[in-house]
């Protein structure tokens, strides 16, 4: 091989490395399930069931749970949405990053005091995003904004767990 062939081999590879895994789905957001999760309907009609990454809302039955899903249904219901999606969880779910108008549906969440900033995928963050939702919580929190209004509330990764032991 030449040095251009190399060269161009190894610039091609390097920008593939990062895109092999992201899609991106562009729509219209036709359902809300809870405070993280919504279906959004692409250009083919085909729905899409996303999981807002960075973040876990109180599930339905949870304090806080139909408060949550209220939030993301007036942030993103009917509305046109950009989903940078990342991977799929174990449920086959597409993890991304949703937009609305400009603005990360998830961050907004948090900084709502909806949700919670969802640490146990931190690595599939970018720093600028860590840095954005932490400053978000932390934000919720000191404004005793939502669900850090001063009751106890559960995370919902603990309520989970409880429930399964149940």
């Amino acid at each position: 091989m030449t040095m251009i062939a190399i060269r161009s081999t190894v610039v091609l590879l390097t920008l593939l490395s990062g895109t092999v895994h992201a899609e991106v789905v562009q729509g219209r957001v036709v359902g809300i399930t809870d405070g993280d999760t919504l279906t959004l309907l692409d250009a083919t009609n085909r729905q899409h069931e996303i999981r807002l990454a960075g973040i876990d809302a109180p599930e339905k039955a949870q304090v806080f749970g139909q408060k949550a899903k209220q939030s993301l249904s007036t942030l993103a219901f009917e509305q046109q949405a950009t989903a940078d999606c990342r991977k799929r969880d174990r449920y086959r779910q597409e993890i991304c990053v949703v937009t609305v108008a400009g603005k990360d549906v998830g961050l907004e969440q948090v900084r709502a005091g909806m949700a919670w900033w969802y640490r146990q995928f931190i690595t599939a963050q970018t720093i600028e995003e860590r840095a954005a939702y932490e400053q978000a919580e932390s934000s919720a929190k000191t404004g005793r904004r939502g669900l850090w209004n001063g009751l106890d509330q559960t995370p919902p990764w603990e309520w989970r767990h409880r429930k399964l032991e149940e």
